[in-house]
């Protein structure tokens, strides 16, 4: 299933089957899509067009996602972060003198994050767009690698049999339309993403890993720690629109000098609705460097 212009790369990966689209020329970019029930690399594309005429873009799908390995397994944050660590040993074996800059959204700027307070030689600067474990006031300080997972839950949803038939009811057309404007906070959504994301649905084992997001498996209830230890420059942005907008949680890290924050007037996804101001203004986030950093 290709759903990028660009080649369609197999990744070394102890996850399993990886695999990730390559385009353009230049400094790495790592991209990283958000989790939902018809997720894939499809979810980054206007960065991946824009970003691909100044930098070699990268992006990952997912273990259960995408082309990538879709088998009957636990999907946790340690799958996703260990993935994600893969593509960027790859990356480094293709630019051995460049750090990644890298982009993730949603739920995986907490696999990002975590991967790079894990290997932070292997990044240069990270862009969080919308992500999670920042909503209310509430901090996530459980012991290191905790996650929200209901096995129960988990085992209630893929049920005797009944597994692929209740994804099947999540990802009917209607179903899919209505989270997505869910997502863009409006019914302008991104058509293009929306035939992806059918598409997605349908391929084999295409239920094993949204079955574990409903199930709590990939939300890590370390996140605030994780966030906390980030040394490298970070660019959060959101939007103001949709299901996703409480981001109060970010005052935590206002005082941070590595820290820096946008607020688009968009949906969950600004890139989508406002391609080249977000492209704009992440390439120049990325021309600051580490260099003009200063984290606590």
């Amino acid at each position: 299933m290709q759903v990028l212009n660009g080649l369609l790369h197999a990744i070394p990966s102890k996850t399993g089957g990886l695999s990730a689209y390559v385009a353009g020329q230049g400094r790495p970019l790592l991209l990283v899509h958000t989790v939902n029930a018809s997720a894939s690399a499809a979810e980054v594309r206007t960065v991946f067009e824009r970003m691909g005429q100044h930098r070699t873009v990268y992006a990952i799908d997912l273990p259960g996602f995408g082309n990538s390995e879709r088998t009957d397994r636990l999907y946790t944050p340690r799958l996703m972060t260990d993935a994600i660590l893969d593509l960027a040993a790859y990356i480094r074996t293709k630019h051995p003198e460049q750090a990644i800059d890298a982009l993730a959204a949603s739920l995986s700027c907490e696999f990002l994050a975590r991967a790079a307070v894990e290997q932070p030689a292997l990044f240069r600067t990270l862009s969080l767009v919308s992500p999670t474990g920042l909503s209310g006031l509430r901090l996530r300080l459980a012991p290191a690698g905790t996650t929200y997972g209901q096995d129960w839950l988990l085992a209630v949803l893929k049920g005797p049999g009944w597994g692929r038939s209740l994804f099947k009811a999540l990802t009917r057309p209607g179903v899919i339309r209505y989270f997505l404007k869910k997502t863009w906070g409006s019914g302008s959504i991104d058509e293009t993403m929306f035939d992806d994301a059918l598409k997605t649905t349908q391929e084999h084992g295409a239920e094993h890993a949204p079955l574990c997001f409903l199930s709590a498996q990939m939300f890590s209830a370390d996140i605030t720690t994780i966030y906390d230890q980030l040394r490298l420059p970070v660019w959060m942005s959101h939007g103001v629109r949709g299901d996703f907008v409480d981001y109060r949680g970010k005052a935590r890290f206002a005082t941070h000098a590595n820290w820096q924050f946008t607020i688009f007037d968009s949906g969950a996804l600004p890139y989508f609705e406002y391609p080249q101001d977000f492209a704009e203004k992440m390439l120049a986030f990325m021309a600051q460097g580490p260099e003009n950093c200063n984290p606590l």
